[in-house]
């Protein structure tokens, strides 16, 4: 079974990565249920494993933390849907690479509940919708924007850290960032595509669609 939790306001994010590291290692040790959490954050940026100093572009804007999570720079804050996914990975198949993909389709199947297009794109972690009412790019391809970020670590075998998903973040706040290390794609979320979205239809969507995604491992 797995336990979901939804915490209302704003979660301090050194309190989320204490929970998570307790529970991840009580999953592991086979004390406590897998656990999916949905929060928000107040206004933060997080530096992954593979983050560069020079992709920190306004580091006074709002506190940095370091992370142990793959990835580079991340923005956190308000309106943006937080989900930290703690599952036996090792129980669901030892292929780090498929479970990030899981991760990816689950996002997408999410987010096809509001009509939305997410892709998958190789060299990029995440989720993109491709934007029409933007000029192409300069390689005369479709305009893309990044709607999710995904960015995990494992101990031994259980995930913790997970996705983020842009329902209504204020978009400016990106700006400090080089988010991801990526510089010829820009951010969206949900409200900004124009779909009046809110933090519970995201929620329900999520839980919806993850059984379509995980449903068959975890009865296995």
């Amino acid at each position: 079974m797995v336990e979901w939790i939804t915490t209302d306001g704003l979660t301090d994010y050194d309190e989320a990565v204490a929970f998570m590291e307790q529970r991840a290692a009580a999953i592991a040790a086979g004390t406590a249920e897998e656990c999916v959490w949905l929060l928000e954050h107040p206004p933060l940026y997080t530096a992954g494993t593979s983050a560069r100093i020079e992709d920190l572009t306004d580091p006074d804007r709002f506190p940095v933390y370091p992370s142990k999570r793959g990835g580079q720079y991340t923005y956190h804050g308000p309106g943006q849907r937080v989900v930290y996914v703690m599952l036996d990975v090792g129980r669901r198949g030892h292929d780090v690479r498929a479970f990030v993909k899981q991760l990816e389709s689950w996002v997408i199947a999410a987010l096809a509940e509001f009509n939305v297009t997410g892709h998958i794109r190789d060299g990029r972690v995440g989720v993109w919708v491709e934007r029409d009412n933007k000029p192409l790019t300069a390689a005369g391809t479709k305009a893309e924007d990044k709607i999710a970020a995904i960015g995990i670590r494992l101990r031994k075998w259980v995930s913790f850290h997970g996705i983020s998903i842009n329902v209504e973040p204020d978009l400016d706040h990106f700006g400090g960032i080089v988010p991801c290390g990526i510089t010829e794609h820009g951010v969206t979320s949900l409200v900004d595509l124009g779909l009046p979205v809110t933090m519970h239809d995201l929620d329900v969507a999520l839980r919806r669609s993850f059984e379509q995604v995980f449903g068959a491992v975890e009865r296995a």
